[in-house]
């Protein structure tokens, strides 16, 4: 009998912590009335109407008449957003740092592109289910560590399993490129701060063999399975594309010309701290960037005191094509990523614009644009309502959220946690 009791109390508990069911696929059309609508691509339309039907969007425009089916939502003073775009994180992969047991972001090994994050990828996990109320609904399950790190997948974050989240599996393959510095080792005698990496060029051209073996191994007709070769394919045949994570001039510069060399046609610059110093070169050869958090401090003594916060600015009047990426930030704060591009404004940056770094920009990035990162007609419902503002802390307060044009939840452990404990002080606070 007590283990039955006790079988209770797991099940119980299990299902007081586990994420909100998700959504059953759109029933009906639903059409949203009367908003301020951000399309994503620069474009602002008021008094819009917004119709979907079966997960797309049929129509969207300021004359439209209403539709006298499907569900109405009144958004008359309110924003209508497509979803915002974390790329290059480790969502889903780990879910307590400490824990071994739910960390999946790191395997052995240094050149280990054949390691897949989207079969590791929890679909319920707290962290993920935290970004959606503050409208990042689509993410890059993204493998860390090592010199390649893995193969990415794209996902939506409402969905009972890694194969129901994919929008896009086996995306791209992430190198973590060497430092041309590393930080000295004070307590062998080397001096504090940076010293040149001793090990850099031999560290290159490591890279640069796998990268030239792969490319061979491709060109034979009849070879025995190399895993690792196999899944560097996709670089050469344009189904992939390059995420080399760098910061430094020189560093970005000789990784994307080792690139090129050895036939990669799709490269992405990931962090790009020190981008704008080789801007035209990133231009010349269409190299888009994945700008790191601009809530950071300076790296350097020498760097402008606001360096991180108008760096995104700095590299869109250069003509890049830019995203954000939570560079070096814990999984959960992913969520802030509208404020970052909200910081992008207070430097000088156009307000739709910055909106551009969180959707249209990162959708073209990742080679998901076709369906996502926009409001448009035949492209996905994947959306949401705020009150106000969404690239302000203070008024990005969603009301709805869909994805793929089902009715998401925005209830999460921290909401459930704050309703709680709010009716706690409202008892109080009424005596009883």
């Amino acid at each position: 009998m007590k283990r039955i009791f006790l079988a209770i109390a797991i099940v119980f508990g299990v299902s007081l912590n586990a994420q909100q069911t998700p959504a059953p696929p759109q029933s009906e059309q639903v059409a949203i009335l009367g908003a301020t609508a951000h399309i994503g691509n620069g474009e602002v339309i008021e008094n819009c109407t917004i119709i979907f039907k079966d997960g797309k969007i049929t129509a969207i425009g300021a004359d439209l008449m209403v539709p006298t089916i499907g569900t109405m939502i009144d958004a008359k003073g309110k924003h209508v957003y497509p979803g915002f775009i974390a790329p290059a994180k480790s969502l889903g992969l780990v879910e307590v740092d400490a824990v071994r047991a739910s960390d999946d972001q790191d395997e052995i090994g240094e050149m280990i592109p054949h390691i897949r994050s989207i079969i590791a990828y929890n679909s319920e996990s707290k962290v993920v289910e935290s970004m959606r109320p503050n409208g990042v609904l689509i993410g890059q399950a993204t493998p860390q560590g090592g010199t390649i790190s893995g193969t990415s997948s794209i996902v939506q974050f409402d969905a009972w399993n890694w194969e129901d989240a994919a929008v896009k599996t086996d995306d791209g393959i992430h190198m973590n490129w060497p430092s041309f510095f590393r930080r000295g080792r004070w307590w062998a005698g080397e001096p504090r701060g940076f010293v040149p990496n001793d090990k850099y060029d031999e560290q290159v051209g490591d890279i640069k063999m796998f990268f030239q073996n792969s490319g061979a191994y491709g060109k034979t007709s009849e070879k025995e399975k190399n895993l690792p070769f196999a899944a560097m394919q996709g670089l050469f045949n344009g189904s992939k594309r390059l995420y080399i994570h760098a910061d430094g001039e020189k560093e970005m510069t000789d990784a994307v010309n080792m690139a090129k060399a050895v036939g990669v046609e799709h490269i992405v610059i990931v962090g790009g701290y020190r981008a704008n110093k080789i801007a035209d070169f990133l231009k010349e050869n269409s190299i888009p960037v994945l700008v790191g958090r601009t809530h950071s401090l300076p790296e350097f003594d020498d760097d402008d005191y606001d360096l991180p916060y108008k760096l995104p600015k700095l590299l869109v009047e250069a003509g890049l094509l830019v995203g954000l990426q939570n560079k070096d930030a814990a999984n959960f704060q992913t969520r802030n990523m509208a404020f970052y591009a909200g910081q992008t404004v207070a430097q000088g940056l156009d307000k739709e614009t910055a909106l551009k770094l969180l959707t249209s920009n990162t959708a073209k990035i990742l080679g998901i644009d076709d369906m996502y990162g926009t409001l448009e007609v035949g492209k996905s419902a994947t959306l949401f309502i705020s009150e106000g503002d969404a690239l302000d802390m203070r008024t990005n307060q969603l009301s709805k959220a869909y994805i793929d044009g089902r009715d998401v939840s925005l209830e999460t452990h921290q909401t459930e946690l704050w309703q709680r404990y709010m009716g706690k002080y409202e008892r109080e606070k009424a005596g009883q």
